[in-house]
């Protein structure tokens, strides 16, 4: 269940790469999305371990993760940009040994602020791999039924991330927290190895958006900021109210920077599709309430029932078997259904999960959450990949690269979002589980209403939009 099978194609295909070469492009570019998703959920299990060894409270364990989807969100659509000016090999192998000395640095860190710190740096490296994972694999396969195969390896490879997480990530921390982080180090350095393999990439001219990048980075920073700090101190703090005054007034900036720039990171005429719209809508529900569902249900099971690590990690095994099928099941279902079908079943799944966790919270019961679990990520894992490829059927050939890069952006936002308001309401006055179940609440909601928007989806062809004017 994670965000990507896009296909961003592009006019200019490059010369093809000999077979080997192109399968260690292939193989560098899904361990990249492998370890980028896995490092995104993995280390929820160990929050109340490091928690007990490094201090920090619920704050801290929200800027752990958030930390992460942060910069990954942020830095997204300047990536993209980095990967065509200064090649896709060469972007990826910057991002991916910033990746490997940050994981080691989390690994080592002594105090929580040293963790946080490392997190931040981890997600930049994430955010640079990622758009030039995809684009090795354009440069890769030439042949669009090859590169179709090869972009299904590669998401799946993202899917088993997400499905095995929550469980890899309870068994390492059983024997030492550290190991959710350092088990990136020998995979990127077998990654490296591989990319000697791997041609050079074409360069293309690629203007950066300064202003909208700055403005970006400073909204997003300032609204995660203000809604952590908003649960410790209180939303009438001055400090917190400053600093959601200031993301406004970023964010304000940032679209100003993009209506008006010759070369915008995000065009707004995107959004004249009402599919890609929709589409944007879901990601961003979706995202609030698997990542947020996972980081709240992981402290629930250990700080509340006070489950170890290891069986608190086992609860979420039922519903990691079954995503990996369903992942496969969806493409498969939106071939012959079309993508409306899978993705209002599948949001309708995560809804009545939702809920379920929600009247079974006050009860306390590992099985009913082990449960319930199945249904919420059985329900994204139908529902996503559809509506991933919705997107590049919502807009023309020539701006699939950007709807991609803005509906990863709109997800990893609103993982950041989703952590960071359900932990505020964890450490509210009316104690954890009236916070749990209120933040179950919002993301069953959230979903309930996108779940509504994806019934208006239209199948399309190929080349055919039905969604607004693009």
């Amino acid at each position: 269940m994670t965000s990507t099978s896009l296909r961003p194609r592009q006019r200019e295909a490059p010369a093809p790469m000999q077979s080997s070469a192109a399968r260690f492009a292939l193989a560098v570019s899904t361990l990249g999305f492998f370890v980028i998703t896995l490092d995104a959920l993995i280390v929820n299990v160990a929050l109340a371990t490091i928690g007990t060894q490094l201090g920090g409270g619920t704050a801290g364990q929200q800027w752990i993760v958030d930390g992460y989807t942060l910069m990954f969100a942020s830095l997204l659509l300047f990536a993209g940009t980095l990967s065509d000016r200064i090649g896709a090999k060469r972007a990826f192998t910057f991002g991916l040994v910033l990746f490997v000395v940050a994981s080691a640095a989390c690994a080592s860190a002594p105090v929580l602020w040293a963790l946080v710190l490392a997190r931040f740096v981890q997600g930049a490296a994430a955010s640079l791999m990622l758009p030039p994972s995809m684009a090795l694999i354009r440069e890769a396969f030439p042949d669009a039924i090859q590169r179709s195969k090869a972009i299904g390896l590669w998401a799946l490879g993202g899917a088993v991330a997400a499905a095995a997480g929550p469980a890899l990530g309870g068994l390492l921390t059983t024997i030492d927290w550290r190991l959710v982080f350092l088990i990136n180090v020998p995979v990127g350095a077998a990654a490296v190895a591989m990319l000697l393999r791997v041609p050079r990439s074409p360069v293309r001219p690629a203007v950066f958006d300064h202003v909208g990048q700055l403005a970006s980075l400073v909204g997003v920073g300032a609204l995660i900021f203000g809604l952590i700090e908003g649960g410790v101190t209180g939303f009438g703090s001055p400090l917190v109210i400053a600093s959601l005054l200031g993301a406004v007034l970023a964010i304000a900036v940032f679209l100003v920077a993009q209506a008006r720039g010759r070369n915008p990171m995000m065009p707004l005429d995107l959004f004249r599709s009402a599919g890609l719209r929709i589409a944007l809508s879901v990601g961003f529900s979706f995202m609030v309430g698997w990542y947020g569902m996972v980081f709240v249900i992981s402290l629930f099971l250990q700080q509340h029932l006070g489950l170890s690590p290891l069986f608190a990690g086992l609860a979420f095994l039922p519903a990691s078997v079954l995503i990996a099928i369903s992942n496969v099941a969806a493409g498969r279902l939106a071939a012959r259904r079309g993508p409306r079908f899978p993705a209002v079943l599948g949001q309708l799944l995560m809804v009545s999960g939702l809920v379920g966790m929600l009247l079974a919270a006050p009860l306390g019961s590992l099985m009913a959450v082990t449960i319930l679990l199945v249904p919420i990520g059985v329900g994204g894992a139908l529902a996503m990949p559809p509506i991933t490829a919705h997107v590049l059927d919502s807009v023309p050939a020539h701006r699939s690269g950007a709807a991609s890069a803005v509906f990863n952006t709109f997800r990893q936002l609103g993982g950041a979002v989703g952590v960071a308001v359900f932990g505020a309401l964890l450490v509210g006055p009316a104690g954890f589980v009236p916070g749990l179940q209120a933040s179950l609440l919002i993301a069953a909601l959230l979903l309930l209403a996108t779940t509504v928007a994806s019934v208006f989806i239209q199948r399309t062809n190929e080349g055919e939009i039905h969604h607004g004017t693009n």
